[in-house]
């Protein structure tokens, strides 16, 4: 059981280990969001400040007393000092030029220290420290000497960042602390002073002892520079702590967005966060929040913060300038393939369209095929039923035509046994027998080709001019030109078959054909062409 137990141990600490780590990480996400959108936002910013400093210039140009001159020429000498250093070396003149009215030998080493500071920030650390040499301690309040030993302590700290040889960086350091413990000794208890002794525990590598100092100093927050300093402390605990690198990274967020919200230049901590950021593997980031330290450092002209981003830039400028060669060669590569793709789409598309044209072409041609099959058959269905009407309608009038000839031969029979010649030779010269079986077949003949075709003579008068119509008269069916052009509608269009079937010369039916094309109201050459197709 007791396994049991220290296993379920093991396993919750490790989803509050999870749980936990997925908290800071998320807190780590939103810093850089907040930084991102401050970076984006530093022209807004720098012009907020810009119009505060506006304000302030204008107070003093409307400034008549030489106590209210200085006190607005530090103002402006303060703001311009991490903003903008030849700015603040300015109004250290102005502040000088009070001097001489007020009479105060506290605010000339004051206005020394001051050019001591700006100095230190240009990057002029020789000079920084000859001009704290001419300083009087003795001169100045408290306050003003714990400004002094700080300024000290800070010079000294820049000289020894700037020192490649170790054995000099530590001398350097070791006459920073001599300083830091004289502005402990001189300043008043509370949380500044209580972070100088947080620097005191790093420099003597006790990293868990100053995290747990600066722990307390979370809640003592005067102002939020006092704040971006505690927080930029911190990070050096957690490195100087080891593998504590997501902790350091968040305190120099932190430090950097105070850094920006009171839009100052000079600053140490996002161009240390681009490294490690870097080394996270973040290159876009880290390129982003170098270059804008590098532009910040170079207008506010502080030297140090300049050598500071200058030593890593180049690693990152060339990280990023590969990245970005890597993704213009694959930008190249997917820009020359989709193109290959468009290629083949268009060539595809073009060999879709020519199918498709093909398609409809063949479509068209199967159409019209289909069409002219279909005229086929209704004409194939009407010579059928031609052929059905006219053969039946044939076989009964060769039927009929062999009764009456039967008959015709009875009677010329009995005319003959009863020696009645002259009746007989009378009946046999006459022509109405002739007469009346043509006369009854042309009827037949209309009745049937009116019954196949029963507005062949509206239709057929639709092809004439107005004057050239033709109608039957009164007790016909149809009357000669009509049957003519019936017949050729039937097929029948040799001129010789004609006459022969309507009993006349050929002449007259060539003449009746001829006079009628001459009535038609269009083609007359394909007259009879347009007749077959009613």
């Amino acid at each position: 059981m007791k396994a049991v137990y220290v296993i379920i141990w093991v396993v919750l600490c490790g989803m509050v280990t999870n749980v936990r780590a997925g908290e800071e990480k998320r807190f780590a996400g939103n810093l850089f969001e907040t930084l991102d959108s401050l970076i984006a936002r530093k022209s807004i910013l720098h012009q907020q400040k810009e119009d505060t400093l506006r304000a302030l210039k204008f107070q003093l140009l409307r400034a008549s007393d030489a106590r209210e001159k200085y006190a607005l020429s530090n103002q402006l000498f303060n703001l311009y000092l991490h903003y903008q250093a030849d700015s603040a070396v300015h109004y250290i003149h102005k502040k000088s030029e009070c001097l001489q009215s007020l009479n105060d030998a506290s605010l000339e080493n004051e206005v020394l220290v001051n050019r001591a500071e700006v100095m230190g920030v240009m990057g002029m650390y020789n000079e920084a420290l000859e001009t704290l040499q001419r300083v009087n301690p003795l001169e100045m309040n408290l306050e003003q000497c714990s400004y002094y030993y700080r300024t000290y302590r800070a010079c000294y700290g820049w000289v020894a960042d700037y020192t490649i040889n170790e054995r000099e960086k530590q001398k350097y350091f070791r006459q920073a602390d001599v300083y830091r413990d004289s502005a402990i000794a001189v300043m008043p208890e509370g949380p500044e002073r209580h972070l100088l002794r947080v620097e005191v525990m790093l420099r003597k590598n006790q990293p868990e002892a100053a995290l747990r100092a600066l722990d307390s100093l979370q809640h003592e927050n005067p102002n939020d520079k006092f704040r971006a300093y505690v927080n930029f402390t911190q990070s050096l605990a957690w490195e100087q702590a080891g593998n504590h690198r997501e902790e350091e990274i968040r305190c120099l967020a932190q430090t950097a967005i105070v850094d920006l919200s009171m839009a100052v230049r000079e600053y140490a901590a996002l161009p240390k966060l681009a490294r490690l950021v870097y080394e996270a593997g973040d290159l876009e980031r880290a390129y982003r929040y170098l270059r804008c330290s590098m532009e910040d450092a170079v207008d506010c002209n502080a030297r140090l913060r300049f050598m500071e981003v200058t030593e890593v830039y180049p690693i990152i400028d060339k990280a990023y300038r590969e990245k970005e060669a890597q993704e213009r060669r694959v930008s190249k590569i997917l820009f020359w393939s989709i193109c290959g793709l468009a290629l083949s789409l268009v060539a595809f598309a073009l060999y879709l369209y020519y199918g498709m044209k093909k398609l409809s072409l063949m479509r068209r041609h199967l159409f019209a095929a289909n069409r002219e099959l279909r005229e086929m058959n209704t004409r194939l269905v009407q010579t059928g039923k031609i052929k059905e009407v006219y053969i039946a309608r044939y076989l009964d009038r060769c039927v009929g035509y062999l009764e009456k000839l039967e008959q015709y031969r009875r009677s010329l029979e009995k005319l003959a046994m009863a020696s009645k010649l002259e009746e007989l030779f009378k009946a046999i010269r006459s022509e109405q027998f002739l007469k009346d079986e043509r006369k009854s077949f042309y009827n037949e003949f209309d009745r049937s080709f009116l019954d196949l075709f029963p507005n062949f003579v509206d239709d057929f008068n639709g092809l004439l001019v107005e004057d050239g119509k033709i109608f039957p008269k009164s007790g016909e069916i149809l009357n000669t030109e009509l049957r003519i052009f019936a017949l050729i509608r039937l097929g029948v269009t040799d001129s010789a078959r004609i006459a022969h079937f309507l009993g006349y010369s050929l002449a007259t039916v060539y003449n009746y054909r001829s006079k009628i094309r001459n009535r038609a109201k269009s083609d007359k050459e394909n007259f009879e062409q347009l007749v077959m197709n009613l």
